[in-house]
């Protein structure tokens, strides 16, 4: 027997309780047949005016985040998606092996991570090494997630943090700002922008910037619920999310 609605695959996601924009966009690029389950990491909304604020904020994400994944598990998923990227990213390439390491052994599943699916993502597009990177983060997140590139070979050109002053306040950047943040980090020389940060609307206007700039532009969102479906062996295309999910 298989579940009469996730008959291909049953995603369980884990997202803070603060997020409200990867929710709404992974389920857009579901395609029939795979459905998404989300369980809550608990965090307050508080303030977050400098890098202490941030490091305390990822201090009460590590605190709620294996309990969120042992809730998760009780719908019995097929696969783990972590609908969250900054803790992805901390500690480098070797601290993002760690976690994944901890996930897979906690959950017994397989798993998407924004950290992993953003680099087969840039190299799905081929030999790039040189990005950008767009990020709601204070600069010591910045900091990290420029370690982790560098780490795994990828020469970081620009990271531009938008020093979003809550976790709530990230999702109301507007496309406006967002499409001055993708100004603000291009380059003749950059072969490809990146957008992290889960809670920004990215997914709708990474393909227009595609347009515009004739160069890979990838939302963190699309690149990890990319990720997860082509680890599952779903290979389904769809238009409306950039080159990634149409053409890779």
């Amino acid at each position: 027997m298989v579940d009469a609605l996730g008959y291909r695959r049953k995603f369980a996601v884990v997202a803070p309780s603060t997020n409200t924009i990867v929710q709404p966009e992974f389920d857009a690029m579901a395609p029939c047949g795979v459905t998404n389950h989300f369980s809550r990491i608990h965090i307050p909304d508080d303030p977050l005016g400098s890098d202490a604020d941030f490091e305390q904020l990822m201090v009460r994400i590590r605190a709620e985040l294996m309990v969120a994944v042992d809730r998760a598990m009780t719908a019995k998923p097929d696969y783990l998606v972590m609908g969250m990227s900054s803790e992805t990213f901390w500690g480098g390439l070797d601290g993002s092996k760690e976690l994944e390491r901890k996930l897979v052994e906690r959950s017994g599943l397989n798993i998407a991570m924004g950290s992993d699916a953003s680099q087969a993502a840039l190299r799905a597009f081929g030999d790039i090494r040189r990005i950008s990177v767009v990020t709601p983060y204070m600069p010591v997140g910045d900091e990290e997630v420029r370690k982790f590139f560098t780490d795994c070979g990828f020469e970081v050109l620009a990271v531009h943090g938008l020093k979003c002053e809550s976790p709530t306040a990230i999702a109301h950047v507007d496309a406006t700002t967002l499409r001055d943040a993708v100004r603000e980090v291009d380059d003749p020389q950059v072969e490809a922008i990146l957008q992290v940060g889960t809670n920004l609307a990215f997914a709708y206007i990474a393909p227009i910037a595609e347009f515009w700039l004739d160069k890979p532009v990838l939302a963190i969102n699309t690149a990890t619920y990319w990720w997860g479906l082509r680890q599952n062996n779903i290979t389904d295309h769809m238009d409306g999310f950039g080159s990634l999910l149409r053409d890779h």
